[in-house]
């Protein structure tokens, strides 16, 4: 076996084992967005989905691709990326509260004086 030939492999596991990362990451954002009680919280699910996962899958594309344009292009493409999605994120954010969407702070809502039953 020759040095290359090691080194080729390690770079095709990396490369696989970040794209699986970010794959997992992608994953654990979607089933955020469909199990979390509030939209902040869903929020929050999709910029780790955007930023973080993405991010990893990218890094994995550019081990595989090697030095070429298309690493440039994928660097490139990862820093818009970096840059945008939690600026979005937080604009989203900003704007639902602003027009009123309260964050629920509590984990399980309070139940109404009348279904007490008491006085």
């Amino acid at each position: 076996m020759s040095v290359a030939f090691l080194i080729e492999i390690g770079l095709d596991i990396a490369s696989a084992v970040l794209m699986l990362t970010g794959a997992v990451f992608v994953l654990a954002g979607a089933l955020g967005m469909l199990r979390l009680p509030d939209f902040y919280t869903r929020l929050h699910a999709a910029g780790v989905t955007d930023t973080l996962g993405a991010e990893m899958i990218i890094l994995g594309l550019m081990l595989q691709s090697g030095w070429s344009l298309v690493t440039v292009k994928l660097a490139l493409l990862g820093l818009f990326i970096f840059l945008t999605s939690p600026t979005a994120t937080h604009a989203t954010a900003n704007a639902a509260y602003k027009a009123g969407l309260k964050p629920l702070l509590t984990r399980f809502r309070p139940r109404a004086p009348e279904d007490q039953g008491g006085a």
